[in-house]
């Protein structure tokens, strides 16, 4: 059976500026010293706050990131209503729980369903809703994933742990810069009497993107 994928041949090529290498007789790598240094120097002009920092990078890790996205999908499990408002529009959907992207990119919400299981990829490299999943997993940007994302859907989910039954099809997504996808994984068995902030604690960044399932109740996502 061939697995559909809706594919765009954009191409998108990363241009890495070099830097020069300093030794350095303290212990930070090259790239370490130089963001220690940038954030001494901001610091230092009352610019900008160490601790500011941190809270960013762990909003994004952590609040902003897949625990947003995990509500939405705790939502459409438990709501019936918002499930169809989400496949209608889920830009609107999504922002009505108070998650917005930074770009106000548009969302589109693919379910799971027994016959289909639904695989993000990023051809382009740099789509990612972070407003709902946080920061990018660094495999999401490997080329190897990407390309064989789109060739063998089967067998990265495999290399994932996660094996298909062989009659459900797999359909791959390519997010671009105006359109990015957000999986809504299927939902578990035995979760009948758990509440959305419960289910929101099965659903992983990884469930969200289609390389990973939802995880049993008791089991940690």
């Amino acid at each position: 059976m061939h697995d559909d994928h809706e594919h765009h041949d954009d191409h998108h090529d990363h241009d890495h500026g070099h830097g020069h290498d300093h030794h350095h007789d303290n212990h930070y790598s090259d790239m370490q010293a130089r963001v220690k240094a940038l954030e001494t120097v901001l610091t230092e002009k009352g610019l900008i706050d160490p601790a500011a920092i941190d809270a960013i990078v762990d909003t994004y890790q952590t609040k902003v990131g897949p625990r947003n996205g995990a509500r939405v999908v705790a939502r459409a499990w438990s709501d019936p209503d918002f499930a169809e408002w989400l496949k209608r529009d889920a830009t609107a959907a999504i922002a009505s729980l108070g998650y917005t992207g930074r770009q106000g990119e548009h969302m589109r919400a693919v379910f799971n369903t027994e016959e289909t299981h639904n695989l993000v990829v990023c051809t382009l490299c740099s789509c990612y809703p972070w407003s709902v999943l946080g920061l990018p997993p660094v495999w999401y940007k490997a080329p190897a994933y990407r390309s064989r994302a789109v060739i063998d859907p089967r067998g990265v989910l495999a290399e994932f742990g996660v094996s298909l039954p062989e009659g459900q099809k797999i359909r791959v997504w390519d997010s671009t810069a105006e359109l990015r996808y957000l999986v809504i994984p299927r939902r578990p068995e035995g979760t009948e009497g758990l509440n959305e902030e419960q289910l929101a604690d099965l659903v992983s960044r990884d469930a969200m993107i289609g390389a990973g399932l939802a995880a049993a109740p008791g089991s940690a996502a």
